[in-house]
């Protein structure tokens, strides 16, 4: 019995996606465009894989209201916006007008611009804003890929919004594995070592971590 997931050789992950996932026509669009016009920036938009991870998640939660904190071109908020219902609703969270400019560019192709509300302000203010409106437990799928060093706060905001059984994912989790070597001592590496640690001693949820693009870890609210 194998300890360990399969090596993803450049070929084996050409194959994962060709055969193990339906990426949307807008979706590849999207993807092409943003290595167009951002640059080196797009090794942040997140992968096919991982997107039709995330899709598969809110289709099985019946998910209908969701919140993603790091929206960049768009990729992920369109991926969720796509799995859901008519009604459904993300809000998107970004700082940056240029980069999100791209994204509701994609969202308004696919037909989901409706679904998406866009916040440009920065996360943990759009989140004590939906808190203080009383929107607290309305929630059922969240995304956080943002800000490393603000992990921890997006993540304790987060769990108030979702509603008991609600999911948030949460990226970059492994960190090209700088995670794990005692060696790197850096803010973002710190960060992101210790909500993994925070994370898997919280009670207040279940957890499972994946080795999916540069690590993703799922984390469903108890109660």
């Amino acid at each position: 019995m194998s300890r360990k997931s399969v090596e993803l050789t450049d070929e084996v992950y050409d194959y994962l996606v060709r055969v193990g996932t339906r990426e949307h026509p807008v979706l590849q669009r999207l993807r092409q465009a943003t290595l167009r016009e951002v640059g080196d920036a797009a090794g942040m938009q997140i992968s096919p894989d991982q997107g039709a991870i995330m899709a598969m998640l809110v289709r099985i939660a019946g998910a209908r209201r969701c919140i993603e904190v790091g929206t960049f071109t768009g990729y992920s908020a369109l991926a969720v916006a796509l799995a859901l219902p008519e009604d459904g609703k993300v809000i998107a969270c970004d700082v940056s007008e240029q980069w999100t400019a791209i994204a509701r560019r994609f969202w308004t192709e696919a037909g989901v611009a409706h679904k998406i509300d866009l916040r440009l302000a920065p996360a943990l203010a759009t989140m004590d804003a939906l808190l203080a409106q009383g929107e607290a437990g309305r929630f059922d799928f969240a995304f956080l890929d943002a800000e490393k060093s603000e992990y921890d706060a997006y993540y304790e905001l987060v769990l108030r919004l979702l509603r008991p059984g609600g999911l948030v994912a949460i990226d970059n989790v492994l960190w090209s594995g700088r995670v794990a070597d005692p060696l790197a001592k850096d803010p973002n590496t710190r960060a992101l070592r210790a909500l993994n640690e925070k994370v898997h001693g919280d009670e207040r949820v279940d957890i499972c971590m994946l080795p999916v693009a540069d690590g993703l870890t799922l984390a469903r609210k108890r109660r």
